[in-house]
């Protein structure tokens, strides 16, 4: 794993994909006791729907399973057909509601702490193909096949939920070395997979995907996102100094504002600062993403500001970083977020 602040898929989740986890461990032969070994989770807790773990409980009851079970017989693929949209509670509720394939992708991105995963999506769009690249390097090595597997099978059986029949994927590419039994990749995803390519992607129809599906309803997505912004903000709203270092960021930003010089505001040494953010569970790196991720939305949804322009704004030295950093946060560039946000309106 990278350094530089927590991982992007360091999120609080609901108790769900654990019992789903252990569930499938147990049918594998796996006992009970050993799953939940060192997660710090009983198993009666697997059944409080209001139950709430963190990503470290689930990522070490994943550790436990590959270490027992390996990881080169397509386990991922079969587990992650267990996460049908119901499994996501509200989110799946507002995927299934949304007007096209497309459009519940943008959904499932705009509230990815709602969400399992432990890769990274990112959504592009072609003229004629919708690519999905998974990215894993904040991930253990060990645990990567079996993780991207998981996450993508469960990506499909969403967007099979939410589709209905007609087969979307058109290709599929992972960036591990093929298995010695390829046959489980291509009973379920229907299509033959590449292996040992540069990236995981899965290329979507996008005809298909631009679609209206028949079980559209948008008062039942708005109220179903209702829910998802809800549970975000029930879940972790800044307080203390964390929401002090927002605010002296979001002053300083377009002057390239550092730790250094909040630390300074603050009146405390800039180690002592990085303590008491670990403390909150942040970091100062993630509390500037959530400034710039923030006030990025605002400016590409207000007066059109050029994206050089609001690049300046946010403390980026150049505009590809800016479009970079905009990518890892909503899969997709600022003029194709901006260009939706005015068709919304």
């Amino acid at each position: 794993m990278g350094g530089g602040g927590m991982a992007s898929w360091d999120f609080d989740r609901q108790v769900t994909s654990m019992r789903l986890l252990v569930e499938f461990a147990q049918e594998q032969g796996m006992d009970v006791r050993r799953a939940l070994a060192g997660t710090r989770l009983q198993a009666a807790q697997l059944n409080d729907p209001q139950a709430v773990v963190s990503a470290a409980q689930e990522l070490r009851l994943i550790r436990n399973m590959v270490e027992t079970l390996g990881d080169d017989t397509a386990l991922g693929v079969a587990l992650g057909q267990r996460y049908h949209f119901t499994a996501f509670g509200a989110l799946g509720f507002a995927m299934i509601s949304c007007q096209t394939l497309r459009d519940a992708l943008d959904i499932g991105l705009r509230y990815f702490q709602l969400t399992f995963a432990f890769t990274r999506f990112v959504v592009e769009d072609g003229q004629d193909d919708t690519v999905v690249r998974l990215s894993d390097e904040e991930l253990p090595l060990q645990l990567r096949r079996f993780i991207v597997e998981r996450d993508l099978a469960s990506f499909v059986t969403l967007q099979r939920d939410i589709f209905g029949a007609p087969q979307a994927i058109r290709a599929l590419r992972f960036a591990y070395p093929a298995p010695r039994d390829q046959r489980a990749y291509a009973d379920f995803f229907g299509v033959k997979p590449q292996f040992d390519q540069a990236e995981t992607q899965v290329v979507l129809d996008r005809g298909l995907s631009l679609r209206r599906l028949p079980q559209a309803n948008e008062l039942a997505r708005q109220a179903a996102e209702a829910q998802c912004r809800q549970m975000l903000q029930a879940r972790g709203p800044r307080s203390g100094l964390a929401a002090e270092v927002r605010e002296h960021i979001a002053a300083g930003l377009a002057d390239g504002i550092s730790m250094q010089r909040v630390a300074a505001d603050l009146h405390m040494v800039p180690r002592t600062l990085r303590r008491r953010l670990a403390e909150q569970g942040t970091a100062y790196a993630e509390l500037r993403d959530e400034v710039r991720q923030a006030l990025a939305e605002a400016f590409l949804s207000g007066p059109q500001l050029s994206v050089e322009q609001i690049a300046a704004r946010l403390g980026y030295a150049e505009s590809t970083s800016f479009i970079n950093a905009f990518r890892r946060w909503h899969g997709r560039s600022p003029h194709a977020w901006r260009l939706d946000a005015a068709r919304r309106r």
